[in-house]
């Protein structure tokens, strides 16, 4: 076991709740001095939150709230209100610009700017996540046309007509087999059988 005492610690967690009008993420950064004694050693160099709320329809943030409980300037706290900026955005394609646009470099905070930029592929998961935890799978009850609109070039897997496209030409839906997902290969093999 490393009984290393690291010089300096990020966390980063995100969590989403089911709300009445969509879905909410709250997304926290802490960055910690596991070495620091003291308060004058500054222990908790940044404790942030920003929350949003995601319209589960069209996919766009219809609210959002920054806080900073730990910070390093006193002046920090006064960029919280830009963050509101997030109100609007569709949290598909374009949106890590977007965000950079509205709340990059001196126009925000580079932390709280982080998580925000994060909320976008969170929000994919989230769906999925709600879907199945309300006992529904929308893509494998809609089709191809719903797994498009969400990860078409999202990752390597997902690139336009790439693995993910042909696993859903040969009619395969999360959800519907084991996971992880079998390969291509094994899903064409199956398919012939």
């Amino acid at each position: 076991m490393n009984s290393e005492v690291p010089t300096h610690r990020r966390s980063i967690v995100m969590e989403s709740f089911d709300d009445p009008r969509g879905h909410r993420i709250s997304a926290t950064l802490k960055d910690e001095r596991p070495w620091a004694e003291s308060d004058a050693e500054v222990p908790v160099l940044h404790s942030m939150v920003l929350e949003v709320l995601v319209d589960p329809v069209s996919l766009t943030i219809i609210d959002a709230r920054a806080e900073m409980k730990n910070f390093p300037h006193a002046e920090c706290q006064s960029i919280e209100p830009a963050f509101r900026q997030l109100i609007g955005l569709s949290v598909m394609r374009g949106y890590n610009k977007a965000v950079q646009n509205v709340l990059g470099r001196e126009r925000g905070c580079t932390h709280l700017e982080f998580l925000a930029r994060a909320i976008g592929p969170m929000t994919i998961q989230v769906m999925a996540s709600s879907h199945s935890r309300s006992g529904r799978n929308s893509v494998a009850e809609s089709g191809s046309s719903t797994m498009s609109a969400w990860l078409v070039n999202s990752c390597h897997l997902w690139a336009e007509g790439g693995i993910g496209a042909s696993k859903l030409a040969l009619a395969w839906r999360p959800g519907t087999t084991e996971y992880p997902t079998p390969s291509l290969v094994e899903l064409r093999r199956r398919a012939r059988d």
